[in-house]
């Protein structure tokens, strides 16, 4: 192994990721969590992350460490912000990189150092430790300003959908209710959305149309620019 050139004698703080975690579930926001199997905060709630490896980009730790800790695989990350204040941790200097996803509902299981990993509803979200209860007040207001130009929420939605489907998501992540016949020729304005020629029955007296979202649409509308105001 080739030896290093430069020796610093600056202190070296470590590193951290953490991931932010949203899923839908028909009514509500959800947050994953992992349940803290060791000290610091032991016992207490906390999102899937920990230590960056010497040989991975953050973006790679973030994703093993979301893997190891709960199970989870493939989902959505953007990163969000980087979190450095001297008395985060009390372990010792650690700066986290936070990212935040979007994944459908799932089943998790705590591994690695987390002793357990559940769902909770974003109005349900018990004292998290470190600073994480401020990375969910910002990963939570990103994720608002975003779905005014991004769809990002149609990673929360099955393939087919009803009208119905995507208010309640959107009515969930702005905590906002809308007046459904407007909320749908505003989306169907937006021309994002395919009708397909299926449709479910809801409830006993109530048929449904399904829509699928529109990829090359939206690319489309993206470089053209555009805001969803609602």
């Amino acid at each position: 192994m080739e030896e290093n050139k430069y020796c610093y004698k600056y202190p070296h703080p470590a590193v951290t990721t953490d991931c932010v975690i949203f899923g839908f579930n028909g009514e509500r926001l959800q947050v994953l969590l992992i349940e803290r199997g060791i000290e610091p905060y032991k016992g207490r709630w906390a999102f899937p992350g920990g230590f960056l490896k010497m040989d991975e980009t953050a973006e790679e730790g973030a994703k093993r460490e979301l893997k190891e800790e709960t199970g989870l695989e493939n989902a959505y990350i953007q990163q969000l912000h980087t979190f450095s204040d001297p008395n985060r941790d009390p372990r010792e200097r650690v700066i986290t990189i936070a990212y935040y996803a979007l994944a459908k509902i799932q089943e998790v299981k705590g591994g690695d150092d987390a002793a357990s990993a559940r769902w909770f509803p974003l109005d349900e979200i018990p004292p998290l430790a470190f600073d994480h209860d401020y990375i969910l007040r910002m990963a939570t207001q990103r994720l608002r300003e975003q779905i005014h130009f991004q769809p990002i929420g149609f990673e929360l939605l099955p393939e087919k959908f009803t009208i119905k489907e995507l208010q309640s998501l959107y009515e969930a992540i702005l905590g906002i209710n809308f007046d459904r016949r407007n909320f749908a020729k505003k989306m169907l304005h937006l021309e994002i959305l395919t009708e397909l020629d299926e449709t479910i029955w809801p409830t006993p007296k109530r048929e449904a149309r399904l829509y699928k979202f529109n990829a090359d649409k939206y690319e489309e509308l993206k470089r053209k620019g555009f805001r969803i105001e609602f």
